[in-house]
């Protein structure tokens, strides 16, 4: 047989989140894996992380809750693999799981969203800005401060991305942010009032990838996604949750990462990563980096070299529950 045969033709369940921007995402990858021939359906499943609504998820088990119950039907037999947005998946992958294909990145930054104002400096007095992360939360209030304008408050934003444009709307904040690229995924740039460069909010690490997670053990799957991979966007992402996994990075840490290539500059990954106090006590720190990058585990390396900076710089992992 010649290596450039086609995988042969699959029976395939992708595990998916039921909301709007996940069901498109699992639609994505349904739609690339037919057009090789693949048997595609949808298991629609519920999870913690989309009924727990009142509380922020630094407070109640992170962004795996978006996971776990994904993971469940992949164990159990009754999908193949499960399509995640790569910023909410834990940076450690529960024993007999892995991580089979990274696909090339949307748009990685944030998105301001707001009818009232073009950016921050123009916010009236007393607005609020939702968001519903630490990270954003500590790097705005970084620029806030920088403003003068401690008279804004920035308050918690939970639930899928309709019901916060939603809240948008109904007037209980004057912005929120979003990441870009569940906005352009779902056809609502024009939503997008500005976005911010990662010099003005630095992204979450792996924020705009997508990834596709399977039991391990699956070679016929890990082939069957072959052409899916994006390897720039693996090894960049690969940099970033690195950081995050040398740093005990959650949603409890306010921690961002982020990786491009130098222009012009073939296999030259630049890096840069932020730390917030997550009591707000002590100013944002920030590292920047660049190192050759032609394997995962040079990025790996990249990504470790990174957090070290932190760390000698004065950041710190969260503490260990007792």
């Amino acid at each position: 047989m010649s290596s450039s045969t086609p995988p042969a033709p699959l029976s395939i369940t992708i595990a998916t989140r039921e909301s709007r921007l996940a069901l498109w995402q699992a639609e994505h990858v349904k739609s690339m894996l037919e057009r090789q021939g693949h048997r595609v359906s949808l298991l629609g499943m519920t999870t913690r992380g989309d009924q727990i609504l009142d509380r922020s998820l630094s407070k109640v088990g992170g962004k795996g809750l978006f996971v776990k119950e994904l993971e469940v039907a992949l164990e159990e037999g009754r999908a193949d693999i499960a399509v995640h947005s790569l910023k909410d998946v834990p940076m450690e992958l529960p024993d007999g799981f892995e991580l089979a294909c990274v696909m090339e990145r949307e748009d990685p930054r944030d998105a301001w969203v707001s009818a009232h104002a073009a950016g921050l400096a123009e916010l009236p007095p007393g607005a609020v800005v939702g968001t519903s992360s630490l990270r954003r939360l500590v790097l705005l209030r970084e620029s806030l401060d920088r403003l003068g304008r401690q008279d804004v408050r920035i308050e918690p934003l939970r639930g899928n991305l309709d019901t916060r444009l939603r809240k948008l709307d109904e007037g209980q904040y004057h912005a929120i942010v979003l990441a870009a690229a569940g906005l352009k995924r779902l056809g609502l740039a024009e939503r997008i009032r500005a976005v911010f460069e990662p010099e003005q909010s630095l992204p979450a690490a792996g924020q705009g990838a997508l990834g596709i997670e399977i039991r391990a053990g699956r070679p016929e799957l890990v082939s069957a996604l072959a052409s899916l991979v994006h390897m720039p966007t693996w090894l960049r992402v690969a940099a970033e949750r690195t950081v995050s996994r040398v740093m005990g990075g959650s949603c409890s840490v306010p921690l961002a990462a982020y990786a491009d290539w130098q222009t012009g500059q073939a296999d030259l990954m630049a890096m840069e990563a932020a730390w917030g106090d997550p009591d707000g006590r002590l100013p944002v720190l920030r590292v920047r980096q660049a190192a050759p990058v032609r394997t995962l585990q040079d990025a790996q390396a990249l990504g470790t070299a990174v957090a070290q900076a932190l760390k000698a710089a004065g950041a710190r992992p969260p503490a260990q529950e007792a």
